[in-house]
């Protein structure tokens, strides 16, 4: 017998988006993380908000909706509010009832800059980290270091003379500005939209670009992120950040730092093994003389350590797990570094759960 197709609404609803999301459903796994990591930086978040006025979005809330917004590459804060609206997976990953009001998206940036000012991104990557059952899985004694280009929200047009001189644009809101003859550098010029972007060619033929650089250490045991920073992007800030990364390794015991062949240097070997590091870095074959000589590579360990690098810079798949990190809706060193600190976190809580999930 055919079936009607009429459609009646109800007066009243008994289900909850719990009972909507199926028991097996991978953000389960994750969402355990997640409120534990989150427990962990109660303190923290007191310490930001005021005791006085009207309560704002709940940071945890706020912080699990940004999550998701990373996991499925949602590509604006509005489409996020619009998707909280009415997909039940979302609502309940929040922490959101069927009925509760979802908030206004300049409401909700703005909760989000509270956070960023608390450095809270790098609080809950460290808090994921501390939880009892994945510090097994980190490696406190092998590690991988690497950067990326994150293009800038700047447009070339706002790359102009800091001394003011330069022809003006042509009228009109997109205005067209003629760079014909021009030559342009970072110690002439500046973005007046973002001053912390820094022009930037990434290697032989390739164009420069307006961007910053982000940093990140890697653990070899089952590839995790366990520190990342955000620098202005320059000839030298890989290996600056690297030193910077290294140092801040707890313990004092020796632990080892692999590295592609931007890290071949001689200051940035000879830093390194003051620091009690040794320098896994791969060496340059052609052009010039490398850095890292049979002290190193007549080990075994040397060879393992690039390949557990070449296979983790594999697993991060820059490209893809930064996705919409590429060219960040943000400005400023500070604010990009926030993001891709947290990108970095979310990135660790997808691999998370199929590591405990393999023993």
């Amino acid at each position: 017998m055919r079936g009607s197709d009429r459609q009646t609404g109800q007066l009243f609803s008994y289900a909850s988006p719990e009972s909507l999301v199926p028991q097996h459903h991978p953000l389960r796994a994750i969402r355990q993380l997640v409120n534990a990591a989150l427990d962990r930086l109660s303190a923290d978040f007191s310490a930001i908000y005021s005791d006085d006025g009207r309560p704002s979005i709940a940071p945890e809330k706020l912080l699990r909706a940004l999550l998701l917004q990373a996991f499925f590459s949602v590509r604006s804060e509005r489409q996020l509010m619009e998707q909280l609206s009415y997909n039940m997976l979302f609502r309940w990953f929040v922490g959101l009832s069927m009925d509760a009001p979802v908030w206004d998206v300049t409401v909700f940036t703005k909760n989000r800059d509270r956070l960023l000012e608390g450095d809270i991104a790098r609080g809950f990557l460290a808090a994921v980290l501390a939880d009892p059952k994945v510090k097994p899985l980190l490696s406190s004694e092998h590690f991988s270091v690497d950067g990326t280009l994150i293009e800038a929200w700047a447009s070339m047009k706002s790359f102009v003379p800091k001394d003011g001189s330069g022809a003006p644009p042509a009228p009109g809101r997109n205005a067209e500005r003629d760079f014909h003859g021009e030559k342009r550098s970072n110690d002439t010029h500046a973005s007046t939209t973002d001053p912390d972007a820094r022009l930037f060619r990434k290697g032989q033929g390739k164009p420069a670009q307006l961007c910053h650089m982000a940093h990140v250490l890697m653990e070899h045991r089952n590839g995790l992120v366990v520190d990342t920073t955000t620098t202005h992007a320059t000839g030298t800030a890989e290996r600056e950040a690297a030193l910077v990364m290294a140092e801040a390794i707890p313990g004092r015991h020796r632990v080892t730092i692999a590295a592609d062949k931007a890290y071949d240097a001689a200051d940035f070997v000879a830093d390194m093994r003051r620091l009690g590091v040794t320098p896994h870095v791969a060496q340059h074959t052609k052009g010039r003389r490398s850095a890292i000589d049979a002290r190193t590579t007549r080990h075994a360990g040397y060879a393992i350590s690039q390949r557990v690098r070449k296979r983790i810079e594999e697993v991060f798949g820059w490209a893809k797990t930064v996705g919409n990190m590429r060219k960040t809706r943000h400005r400023g060193t500070a604010r990009v570094g926030w993001m891709f600190t947290f990108v970095a976190a979310a990135y660790n809580l997808v691999r998370i759960p199929k590591l405990l999930a393999q023993g």
